[in-house]
């Protein structure tokens, strides 16, 4: 008998990639995930914003990021103002960087939306990637005299039902996340 829980987890781990580029989408509210995508150079090497400093949403529309060398302060706002597609302007006083988040526009959030379901289309290819390499296998166990035909089209018919409900979830994810978006 074929095994798909392999296939399953793999499928599994492209809807959880999914769900975190999701989470870096920006709605209407501050939230601290927002600059995940942020690196900074640091000591020489560029590092994840959240290696060199705390990220707090203290308020519905202001990100405060508390580095953890003060001198680092300039470099951080830099690396926020350089990122467009965030399209922040963070202001500093030396210590900390406040980032205003600012309402989102009708057209904003349209384009939101068109980017979100960009992702959306990706977690599917990875999916039917996924699908291709679980149909293959079945097939060459087929051709090896190693699964019956009856037992091949079990297992296509398992792997079809796993992708099926993984879209399920990709989409369940995209309504609830262009609710988030469209809502004002």
């Amino acid at each position: 008998m074929f095994d798909t829980d392999e296939y399953e987890l793999k499928m599994q781990a492209a809807v959880e990639h999914f769900e975190a580029e999701l989470k870096k989408v920006r709605t209407g509210r501050a939230h601290p995930t927002m600059l995940d995508g942020i690196q900074v150079e640091a000591y020489g090497a560029l590092v994840p914003l959240n290696q060199v400093a705390n990220v707090t949403a203290p308020e519905p529309q202001m990100l405060l990021i508390s580095p953890f060398d003060p001198s680092q302060v300039p470099v951080i706002a830099a690396a926020i103002r350089a990122d467009q597609s965030l399209g922040f302007n963070p202001s500093d006083d030396g210590r900390v960087v406040r980032v205003p988040v600012p309402p989102l526009t009708e057209e904003r959030r349209k384009l939101l939306v068109k980017q979100t379901g960009e992702k959306v289309e990706d977690a599917r290819i990875a999916l039917r990637n996924i699908r291709q390499d679980a149909l293959k296998d079945v097939k060459r166990l087929k051709d090896g005299k190693e699964l019956s035909e009856d037992d091949a089209k079990r297992a296509e018919k398992a792997v079809d039902d796993a992708i099926a409900t993984f879209n399920g979830s990709i989409d369940a994810l995209f309504k609830a996340k262009e609710q988030d978006i469209l809502t004002i």
